[in-house]
């Protein structure tokens, strides 16, 4: 099964993929950065970088601090960056049988509050995004802006394309046959993420006070009417979906992903009405 999981990650996340450039750090398994903290149940792994306003960066579902080797460099030169194997995947080896984007919000939270922070900017990859969403809505004190790619509010055909909750379907009933082992266990609690949650409404967005720019590829898994659908529910959002891009973004788009990413944390949040749309 683990061979199952690693295709579906590498076909989820890959559309698009440019290979990456070996760095001279080891992001993701760097001793110098890296740190553990005993975070509501289980061994949470934590890296940082760099110095300045804090920022939050979080992976999607199976990766790790290592899939944003393409923003690192860049954000740490003027923020401190802050990256998290997520709870039961990466170095974030988690014993318990439950696991929820709730739950990993809460962590998340709790990692924050570990390391004095009262808010951050946070970007957010996948289910990472909607990571970020949950934390500007469940903990909104400690977001100040947010930029997620790639997240969804559903876990059915109106919001991922379809031939992929399909097959994520088709994975999580696969697994579920098989002996428990913790590798097993853990695909489990991860596929049963992609097959059955999220569950986050529109009245939920709409409680979000933050600014956030919500992105997309033009052929993300993610369908583009679902992700504008996401935009269109927050009341301070900017729109953004890149064009011969599937779920990839921070790689394909890496350089223009990082500068307008950017551009979005430093300027002011302007809301546009009226004819102020068409100068």
């Amino acid at each position: 099964m683990r061979n199952f999981l690693i295709i579906f990650s590498l076909f989820f996340y890959g559309l698009n993929l440019q290979a990456q450039k070996p760095t001279e750090i080891n992001y993701g398994d760097n001793p110098k950065a890296g740190n553990y903290f005993n975070n509501r149940g289980f061994k949470m792994y934590y890296e940082v970088y760099g110095s300045g306003e804090p920022l939050l960066i979080i992976h999607g579902n199976g990766g790790s601090i290592k899939d944003f080797s393409n923003q690192i460099p860049y954000f740490s030169k003027n923020y401190k960056v802050i990256l998290a194997d997520s709870r039961a995947q990466g170095k974030s080896l988690d014993p318990n049988d439950s696991l929820s984007y709730e739950m990993m919000t809460d962590d998340f939270n709790g990692l924050l509050e570990h390391l004095n922070i009262k808010s951050c900017y946070v970007i957010g990859w996948s289910d990472g995004g909607i990571n970020g969403l949950l934390l500007a809505i469940r903990h909104p004190d400690k977001v100040k802006k947010l930029a997620v790619t790639g997240a969804n509010l559903t876990p059915d055909e109106s919001a991922v394309d379809p031939f992929i909750y399909k097959w994520a379907k088709s994975l999580n009933d696969s697994i579920n046959k098989l002996p428990i082992t913790p590798e097993i266990k853990k695909d489990r609690k991860l596929l049963h993420l992609l097959s059955y949650e999220p569950h986050i409404s529109k009245e939920d967005l709409q409680k979000i006070q933050c600014p956030v720019l919500v992105i997309g590829g033009d052929h993300d898994v993610i369908r583009t009417e679902h992700t504008m659908l996401i935009a269109n529910s927050i009341p301070k959002s900017y729109l953004w979906i890149l064009p011969n891009s599937g779920h990839s973004t921070p790689i394909v788009y890496k350089d223009l992903f990082n500068e307008t990413v950017n551009d979005f944390f430093v300027k002011p949040y302007r809301k546009i009405e009226g004819l102020d749309r068409l100068r």
